[in-house]
């Protein structure tokens, strides 16, 4: 499959310049059957990486833009009565894609952005008490602008913990925006120029190749040990939790398969532990007033902590 992972990223390369590391922190998480979290100020291309991402991939995507008036409803669809059949008949949400982008998901209100919950963690929604499959593979991408910005709040902590990971795209560098122009001359759009490289199948495929990447009991017990410093950091108020876990194992295996390798080493756990944790942890008040950032600790926890050798 290391064609097919060097042809994926080549094409969102095609629109999106220098963000090298965002995109294969990306891709690593769809491989590892996660959902991604882009925090962001607006128009630095967090949805332009999501469209690319289902276009190269082949993915059926689905994108609805969040506000105070979308309905859970909306999201998960509804049941309306068929006079033909004199029955109630289901209609699908929008959320019934394999890759859903959740635009300015902060914008929402609770209880719109409690409707992601069942499908995020369990890939189906229930609807007037029947339960529908969503298609597989299935990932989320939301995007949401940094808190405090007008008309934003706080996800709830349970949808957070359901990301796999949060990224921040940021501004390219210089050479990066002049770039960006060049391949908009003469009113080129470069998502015109990005090939589907892979199927659904292909997708799913990797996804179990990913699954089965060994993992010894040695990088184990360092994962456990790093989500466990978390827990008992006297800065943190609430550390990683076994749902944290799980998805650093699924990022460090990912991590390994697209290095082409069988198995996890210590370095794929180091490379995926900022973007799988930071967005998990809540600082006591007194890391607050002190200006603390949860990144930060979480790269102290990574650097004090010795690497088994294996």
């Amino acid at each position: 499959m290391g064609t097919t992972i060097e042809n994926i990223v080549h094409e969102v390369k095609k629109v999106i310049c220098g963000k090298d590391a965002v995109i294969a922190q990306t891709l690593t998480a769809i491989l590892a059957g996660g959902h991604i979290l882009m925090e962001d100020v607006p128009g630095v291309g967090k949805t332009t990486m999501a469209v690319a991402f289902s276009k190269t991939m082949g993915l059926n995507y689905g994108r609805v833009q969040f506000t105070p008036d979308v309905l859970p409803s909306d999201i998960t669809g509804f049941s309306v009565y068929d006079k033909a059949t004199d029955s109630m008949k289901y209609q699908p949400g929008s959320i019934f894609h394999n890759l859903f982008l959740a635009d300015e998901l902060n914008r929402a209100s609770t209880r719109t952005q409690s409707a992601l919950l069942e499908a995020m963690e369990e890939g189906n929604v229930t609807v007037d008490g029947n339960t529908y499959m969503l298609p597989k593979p299935f990932t989320v991408i939301a995007t949401q602008n940094p808190t405090g910005a007008s008309g934003t709040s706080l996800l709830p902590d349970s949808q957070i913990d359901r990301f796999m990971i949060r990224v921040s795209v940021g501004y390219p560098s210089s050479k990066d925006e002049k770039a960006m122009l060049d391949r908009r001359k003469n009113g080129i759009n470069p998502m015109d120029n990005v090939k589907t490289v892979c199927d659904v199948n292909t997708i799913v495929n990797m996804q179990a190749e990913v699954n089965n990447i060994f993992v010894h009991e040695t990088v184990l017990d360092y994962i456990v040990l790093l989500i466990n410093k978390t827990r008992a950091h006297n800065e943190l108020s609430r550390g990683g939790s076994p749902r944290a876990t799980l998805a650093l194992t699924s990022m460090a295996k990912a991590c390994a398969y697209l290095n082409g390798r069988n198995y996890a080493v210590p370095s794929d756990v180091q490379k995926v532990f900022l973007p799988v944790i930071a967005h998990r942890l809540i600082l006591t008040p007194e890391a607050e007033v002190n200006n603390r950032i949860a990144s930060d600790i979480a790269q102290e926890i990574l650097k004090a902590t010795p690497a088994p050798k294996i």
